[in-house]
Order: structure tokens, then C-alpha cells, then sequence
């Protein structure tokens, strides 16, 4: 079996015209980075599990994104943090939801996975669990970065208070199959800009932002998070494969429609049992990159690379 390994940083409003050269650059670097780190896993033999949690932290740790350090912030102006991690052999999943002292929060996702006998944790309950397990802590002062400061002020202005559903700063997201033909998906976030009352996306749900089924496919989901809790998008992607025969392009497209049409926007990265990564966008840019065995490291932004 080939290995193979897909990534995700986001996705939204980005064009040529609008995102400035340094940040387009930026961008791909780390997302360079992130494959290299998932590489060097698989390419080794190593597990697809190892590989997702590698690549999502090289994102988490990259103010590029939203996730981690550079994360969006609630309405308060603090970095809420969520994150899920999924196996596809075994169905093993972890989470965790707005938590806001932890550096990687798809490591203390995959503790609470390996270490704990529930699904997901959150809130304080979650910031217990991860000193209790001596998870690296980060402070808010490293976590928050004065651009998001100055992004929450003008959405506050402009929006009345209500939170930025165009997610222009997006989710970060891995899906991976190893060497043995296993699966694994993993994604982290800061959620959406002036988020309030402990609002929680699609990321950390598992069958919704997060999914992965060695029957079936790995999903690792960005954009409009409402609205793929509502179609169960990665466990209805997988059903679609595994139930309804479709190929995984086929239903990847036909899930993001379904979210179209419902009102949401956003971009999915899906890992199939063979053949290569794919990925589908209903947004102007998406930053993304894969790498299989034998081929080389794709970077893309835009809808038209």
C-alpha cells in the first residue's frame, strides 16, 4: 500500500489581487513544512495517526493560520481552542473544545483519546486533563497576536457583534494513510472570529469537521462550521463511499453541495483507501498541499491551482 498525506490551512476569501506576496509565501512555506513533517513519518513506515498529529502541530505553531498560535478570538478577545484527532482502523477518536492554555491541542486530543475513556473534554475540565497529563501549556500572551486583536476590533465595529461566518482566516486539518493501508484525520482550530457563549464548530465533533474510517475515507473539514454539523459531513462522506458505492470525489462534491445549498461555504481534504488525496472547495482559495508516495509536494491557495 502507498502512503499519502493531505493537509489544510483554511479556507475563504483569498485571492491573487487581495493576499499580500509575504503571506502567500508564508503560507506555502509552512504548508511545505507541515507535509515535510507528516513525510518523514510515513516514509519511514510510521503510522497515519503520527503523521496527522506531526503535520496539524507545524500549522498549530504557524501564525499563517487559525489554530494554535495566531488563533481567531472570541468576542471576549481570547484564543478558544479546539481540536480532534480520529483513527480510521479502530474508530478511536479524541477531542477536545475550548481550552486556552495548551501550545498543541491536537496532542492533548490525542490524550484524551489514548489516555482517557471518553471522546471529548472541554473547558476547564479539558485544561485539567491536560496538566494532569503533562501537556505543553502555552500562555494567552503567546497564543494571541495583535493582527487578530485588531481584526476582532473591526469585525465588532462593522458586525454589530455578530461573530465572521466568512472564516477569511480558516481551520488547520491532516488526513493520512500509512503503509499498512490505515487511516487517520486530524483537525485544529481557533474557530470563528468573535465566536461567544462557548460556541463550538465542526472541528472537534467527530463525524462532522473531523472523520476517519479505514472502510471508507479520512475527511479533515474547514469553513462554515454550522452547517457541516448539520450534514455530519465527514461521516456522511464516508457513508456515501462505503454504503452508497460513490468514489470519494464524487461524494466529497456532493456533501460540499449539500452544504452550498444550505447556505454554508468551505473546503474538504478526503484521504480514499487507494489512490491519491483529494480536495474540493466552495471558496475563492483554499490553502491546501499533498504528497504520496513517489510524487512530489504540492502547495496550492487558490481555487484555480
Amino acid at each position: 500500500m502507498s502512503w499519502a498525506l493531505a493537509i489544510h490551512g483554511g479556507a475563504g476569501g483569498m485571492t491573487r489581487e487581495h493576499l499580500p506576496r509575504a503571506t502567500d509565501t508564508g503560507a506555502r512555506a509552512a504548508l511545505a513544512e507541515a507535509l515535510r513533517a507528516g513525510e518523514t513519518v510515513l516514509a519511514a513506515g510510521g503510522a497515519a495517526l503520527d503523521a496527522v498529529e506531526a503535520a496539524v502541530k507545524v500549522l498549530e505553531d504557524d501564525p499563517h493560520f487559525n489554530a494554535g498560535r495566531g488563533a481567531a478570538l472570541s468576542y471576549e478577545g481570547v484564543a478558544e481552542l479546539d481540536a480532534a484527532i480520529m483513527h480510521g482502523a479502530t474508530r478511536a477518536a479524541g477531542a477536545v473544545a475550548g481550552v486556552t492554555a495548551t501550545r498543541h491541542p491536537v496532542t492533548l486530543a490525542r490524550t484524551v483519546m489514548e489516555h482517557s475513556p471518553h471522546v471529548l473534554l472541554g473547558g476547564a475540565g479539558a485544561e485539567a486533563f491536560a496538566l494532569e497529563h503533562g501537556i505543553e501549556p502555552a500562555t494567552q500572551d503567546w497564543l494571541v497576536l495583535p493582527e487578530r486583536r485588531e481584526q476582532l476590533a473591526i469585525m465588532r465595529a462593522a458586525k454589530g457583534g455578530a461573530f465572521d461566518v466568512e472564516m477569511k482566516f480558516g481551520t488547520v486539518g491532516a488526513v493520512a494513510r500509512d503503509v499498512h493501508g490505515h487511516l487517520a484525520a486530524a483537525t485544529s482550530t481557533g474557530g470563528v472570529t468573535g465566536k461567544r457563549w462557548g460556541r463550538i464548530g465542526d472541528s472537534p465533533l467527530i463525524g462532522a469537521g473531523t472523520y476517519a474510517d479505514d472502510r471508507a475515507c479520512a475527511v479533515s473539514a474547514t469553513g462554515s462550521g454550522e452547517y457541516f454539523i448539520r450534514t455530519a459531513c465527514g461521516h456522511e462522506i464516508a457513508a456515501r463511499i462505503r454504503l452508497g458505492g460513490e468514489d470519494a470525489a464524487t461524494a466529497t462534491r456532493g456533501v460540499l453541495a449539500e452544504i452550498v445549498a444550505m447556505g454554508g461555504t468551505g473546503g474538504i481534504i478526503v484521504m480514499p483507501r487507494a489512490g491519491a488525496p483529494i480536495w474540493s472547495l466552495a471558496t475563492k482559495g483554499m490553502y491546501r498541499g499533498r504528497i504520496s508516495d513517489g510524487t512530489p509536494v504540492e502547495v496550492a491557495i487558490y481555487a484555480d491551482e
